[in-house]
């Protein structure tokens, strides 16, 4: 395992982390809080020192299993949250989202709260969880910082989703200096997450990206196949028949990032994108041992050489050879500000003049 700083904010992260979404929630698959802990502390022993969860996740008690799991390893660990959901005052209705409140008074309850349940003194990382960009007012940022000046949290950053396309908020917090900007990025998915590298580098700016996703919702680790079932609680199945459909043609046309013995598909998708020194971690979803242990692996294994990623690269701008709709098409990308982020920045065509 190797370890990076997130911006200049002096945090260490593993290059890859664990994901506790499958923490306390089944939406990838049932476990018991035994089980839970377990995985928690065998990616530990495999290296893994950054475990990212968020309040909404089993409406805390994905924080309370990561509290109880790394308690004794505090000094040891980076633990990062999300709040913004508003799960205290609203039901949870299958996958939908649920109402959100990024109000200074809200935001400072939420994270207490999480201290609470983490049952630490505070947060490594702290995350707005999916927060539109204008609602991130100057009364809420003013109340993050105070909160960072106190000593609750070391670095903030803000998680972007849904789904791919929301460059307006990534945008603004590189333009305002956030540590850390998680998003949707991996091989087959590099919108937003190449942008927000560009804007980066152009900027100067010291933001780390965090990418989660990095397997494509389990074509790039292969364990979603023609053959395979999701069941009906599994999050992956909210993608569409034809993301799976035109994945496995695409995974076809990149088999030569593997190489037997040396590194899998899934360990070449991570190294993919920490070749990227912007690209502090990679977040996979870790469903079981063995997935922690052939993950948290890959960065000892062998980079992508310059010919393997031109390939790659030059297989991305042509889609891979394939000229059908996926399902997922840049207009149905999430946006907060009705597009116009998109067409700034090319994702989208101009709209037409009058």
């Amino acid at each position: 395992m190797q370890y990076r700083e997130l911006g200049n904010s002096g945090v260490e992260v593993s290059e890859v982390a664990f994901g506790a979404w499958v923490v306390g929630t089944d939406w990838w698959g049932d476990r018991s809080d035994e089980d839970a802990v377990d995985m928690v502390q065998h990616a530990l022993d495999e290296g893994v020192t950054f475990f990212d969860t968020g309040d909404v996740y089993g409406h805390g008690r994905s924080e309370e299993l990561i509290g109880e799991a790394l308690g004794e390893y505090r000094d040891e660990v980076t633990v990062g949250t999300k709040v913004g959901y508003d799960f205290y005052n609203n039901a949870q209705a299958g996958h939908g989202e649920i109402p959100k409140d990024i109000s200074p008074e809200y935001l400072r309850n939420a994270v207490e709260q999480s201290l609470d349940r983490l049952d630490m003194e505070y947060l490594d990382v702290l995350f707005l969880h999916n927060a539109n960009v204008d609602e991130v007012t100057d009364e809420a940022l003013e109340e993050l910082y105070t909160m960072r000046e106190e000593g609750l949290y070391d670095a903030l950053g803000w998680a972007l989703g849904p789904s791919i396309g929301w460059l307006a908020e990534g945008d603004r917090a590189i333009e305002l200096d956030f540590d850390a900007v998680q998003t949707v990025y991996n091989l087959f998915e590099q919108t937003p997450g190449r942008h927000f590298l560009d804007t980066i580098r152009e900027e100067g700016a010291d933001t780390s990206l965090i990418a989660r996703v990095p397997h494509s919702s389990g074509l790039l680790n292969k364990q979603v196949t023609p053959d395979t079932e999701l069941g009906k609680g599994d999050h992956r199945a909210h993608r569409p028949d034809a993301w799976f459909e035109t994945g496995w043609e695409k995974i076809e046309t990149i088999e030569f990032l593997e190489r037997d013995g040396e590194r899998t598909m899934g360990q070449a998708s991570i190294q993919y994108l920490l070749d990227d020194e912007e690209v502090a971690s990679v977040v996979p979803t870790f469903r079981s041992l063995d997935d922690i242990d052939e993950w948290a692996a890959a960065p000892d294994t062998p980079r992508l050489s310059d010919e393997e990623r031109r390939r790659v690269d030059e297989l991305y701008a042509e889609n891979f050879g394939i000229d059908r709709d996926d399902g997922m098409s840049p207009e149905n990308f999430r946006t907060s500000v009705g597009g116009e982020d998109l067409r700034s920045a090319g994702v989208l065509p101009p709209e037409p003049a009058d």
